[in-house]
């Protein structure tokens, strides 16, 4: 080139020596690549990415400001200066091995500068594609870690062969012989990834469904399905990580079919004293009579055991003849009436107010329902009024529940068998 030529003339013109010119040279022409470099830098981020921003600020559509967020188009830049470093280098640059390091470090410098493009522009991708319905029952993210790895390594294999001056299919061939170690470094990816798919095809948990895992202690909403593990946002608010494959080898419980249902279940029991149950006098029948949700049922049940009676009993002679009413019938009547007319409870779902089997705490009475609300608090109200209302009217039937005596109920029943003070002990005169 004519200007390279006479800075050589002008340097040796100077006095200096051919090896000094030489250099003086060089240095000059690395110089000029790297301030067009810098300039090209310049000229990307400040006039072309600030265009690309505001255009994509003045759209309706929101996929390419996800774009840009994830720094796409400011990685995407870094290809210019790279771009005219290894444009310019063979043409300006005298050098074999200076010309020779500069493409290398150019090429590498673009493929890097490519894997974090791509890797930015698949991280925009998985943002939108989280604003879709599916993505709430078809999780990517994990397929989309598959890609970055899998980019990683061919970049990886990529740099090594320029570096080396080999072909990237040899480097390939020779990895056959790493099999094994390869298999036992990413045993854990590989398992993930697996996993990945058939939690995906078996459709067994999407991001947003509460799952319980005891054996990692989760118990919470799942926040984030990766290739390698799975995030769950415990109700303290800790995170629980779980290696993916082990939703696969393991159990754990979704809760996802009761929040689609709609109802979520009571299951909770009342004990009650034995010693409390009897059969209804007169007396109390009369004063059950007067509990609206009783009435009709008292009336049509007396009329029919009056009349089986009649035909086959002696009920005057015995209790035992015949059939009467007992106090803990009435109460689980009292029960299904109270729970038909609840506005929170699922009239549509399994509806039962059953006797277990009688314990050592006492005889059972189970509530089997469903709330119409199934967030946690709510739940939890309707359950504690259902409970505090029924625990309330148990005195109107006569009934007690169980509960094991206290340090206070022993202490009252040993006062009680002490004699008064004053009275003359037992035993011999």
């Amino acid at each position: 080139m004519d200007w390279v030529e006479k800075l050589r003339g002008w340097v040796l013109g100077l006095g200096a020596s051919n090896e000094t010119a030489f250099w003086v040279v060089e240095c000059t022409q690395v110089l000029a690549v790297a301030l067009l470099a810098w300039i090209a830098n310049l000229i990307t981020k400040r006039i072309l990415l600030a265009a690309v921003k505001g255009f994509t600020q003045r759209t309706a559509t929101t996929w390419d400001d996800k774009i840009l967020n994830r720094g796409v188009f400011r990685r995407l830049s870094h290809l210019a200066p790279a771009m005219v470093i290894y444009s310019l280098a063979p043409l300006t640059l005298e050098t074999s091995a200076l010309v020779t390091a500069a493409l290398k470090g150019a090429q590498i410098y673009m493929i890097v500068v490519g894997v974090l493009t791509i890797d930015a522009a698949l991280n925009a991708f998985h943002d939108i594609y989280l604003t879709f319905p599916v993505s709430r029952r078809i999780p990517v993210f994990a397929y989309v870690q598959v890609v970055k790895l899998l980019m990683t390594i061919a970049a990886l294999i990529v740099v090594v062969a320029i570096v080396i001056e080999k072909s990237p299919l040899l480097l390939l061939s020779g990895l056959g012989a790493a099999t094994a170690i390869l298999l036992l470094v990413f045993k854990d990816t590989i398992l993930g990834l697996v996993a990945g798919i058939q939690l995906v095809a078996q459709d067994m948990v999407r991001p947003g469904d509460w799952i319980e895992m005891p054996k990692y202690g989760a118990d919470g909403d799942v926040e984030e399905i990766t290739l390698n593990v799975v995030k769950v946002r415990n109700f303290d608010k800790t995170v629980t990580t779980i290696p993916t494959y082990a939703l696969i080898s393991d159990s754990f419980k979704n809760w996802r079919g009761m929040q689609d249902s709609g109802g979520r279940r009571i299951k909770r029991a009342i004990s009650i004293d034995v010693g409390s149950i009897h059969f209804l006098s007169d007396a109390q029948l009369e004063e059950l009579k007067q509990v609206k949700k009783l009435r009709s049922y008292l009336e049509e049940k007396q009329r029919e055991i009056t009349a089986y009676n009649a035909e086959y009993g002696d009920a005057e002679a015995s209790p035992a003849n015949g059939r009467r009413m007992t106090n803990i019938g009435a109460f689980r009547e009292y029960c299904s009436a109270y729970l038909k007319q609840h506005p929170k409870i699922r009239q549509d779902m399994t509806f039962l107010v059953r006797q277990l089997a009688p314990t050592a705490q006492g005889l059972p009475i189970e509530l089997y329902v469903f709330t119409n609300d199934q967030r946690w608090p709510f739940y939890e109200g309707i359950q504690a009024d259902i409970f505090d209302h029924l625990y309330a009217v148990l005195p109107l039937f006569g009934l007690r529940p169980f509960q094991q005596p206290s340090g206070g109920d022993l202490s009252n029943a040993a006062a009680a068998l002490r004699p008064p003070a004053g009275a003359p002990s037992g035993g011999a005169a």
